[in-house]
């Protein structure tokens, strides 16, 4: 099966719960912790764009996920005054489910497309005159008779948000006016995270508490909020007022998260590159055989935080396991 085609899974931190999600979710761009050059450069073009009374360029986020691209989304719509209309690739499959998330649009909307890099390529060239003009291209009927019909749609702002920017074709890539990535977070950032979180769902925390969720957290908002949760959870069990360092400990522990935030399928491939390989290097086609995985899911699941933890190396010649992923191992489970 074809990358394109194949849905990744992806840490089981990482899976969503909406309802609290929502509840932590910053709601101004004061609110929003981190991330600051992309947050004063998205002000700056909605502002400009307000200003002049337009429409603001189309934009496509791109970062791996749980970094709060679709936050983002939320704050620029309240920014630009603009209705948040949402939707997925996954979700468009027909040129008919396309149209019929155009034909809703109104005045100044913001159309919000997640994983879009799914969208069918067939489909997506629909979105080109759309971007371009704000037209909409329809053919009507089939065989001989078909005739295609234009129609007029309001101005409106693309936003896109993808985990793997690599998917997208160059012809929509090139039609957004801007295009960010979101990086992972500093971990100050994300201490900063877990204790707004904290105060929203009434937990008493320690700082050395905090200092032990932030370092699992992966440099991630959602992982950071997940394991507090989690924590909170350990801790109304145990009748447990304040939160101190061992409890969060604790509950790191029974989920098998580590103090760097490896799961076991993190550590599982650090042991297959040291023991079956000699520490590397490896070739990814290798490595997917050994561990029984996709190499797309290496790659795009499970690679990108243990290269920014220092743990994993990309050569090429292969992956080779770091000094610090040998020691941690010494001393992981």
């Amino acid at each position: 099966m074809s990358r394109e085609g194949k849905t990744y899974k992806t840490s089981r931190l990482l899976e969503r719960e909406p309802s609290i999600e929502m509840a932590l979710r910053p709601n101004s761009w004061t609110d929003y912790i981190g991330q600051d050059k992309i947050k004063s450069n998205l002000r700056l073009i909605v502002g400009a764009a307000k200003k002049r009374n337009e429409t603001c360029d189309h934009l496509l986020l791109y970062g791996q996920a749980g970094l709060g691209k679709t936050t983002l989304a939320n704050l620029i719509a309240k920014e630009a005054g603009g209705q948040l209309k949402t939707t997925s690739g996954p979700a468009i499959e027909k040129s008919s489910d396309l149209a019929a998330v155009l034909s809703t649009l109104e005045e100044g909307d913001i159309l919000f497309i997640d994983e879009a890099h799914r969208i069918n390529r067939s489909v997506e060239e629909m979105l080109y005159p759309a971007m371009e003009s704000y037209k909409m291209h329809l053919i009507i009927g089939k065989g001989p008779s078909a005739r295609m019909i234009t129609l007029d749609l309001p101005s409106f702002t693309l936003i896109a948000a993808t985990t793997r920017v690599n998917l997208l074709s160059a012809p929509l890539r090139s039609r957004f006016g801007a295009i960010f990535k979101i990086d992972y977070y500093s971990l100050e950032d994300i201490k900063k995270i877990i204790e707004r979180s904290a105060k929203i769902l009434g937990i008493k925390i320690l700082p050395e508490a905090v200092e032990i969720i932030a370092g699992a957290s992966r440099f991630t908002p959602r992982i950071a909020n997940r394991l507090l949760k989690r924590v909170r959870d350990l801790a109304q069990v145990n009748q447990v007022a304040v939160v101190e360092d061992n409890i969060a400990s604790q509950a790191l522990s029974m989920f098998d998260i580590d103090n760097l935030g490896l799961e076991e399928h993190d550590r599982r491939l650090l042991k297959t590159i040291l023991e079956k390989f000699g520490g590397g290097p490896v070739g990814v086609s290798s490595l997917a055989a050994a561990l029984g995985e996709d190499r797309g899911i290496i790659e795009d699941v499970y690679e990108p935080y243990l290269i920014k933890s220092g743990l994993l190396s990309r050569t090429s010649a292969g992956r080779v396991i770091t000094q610090l992923a040998r020691e941690h191992l010494k001393t992981s489970k």
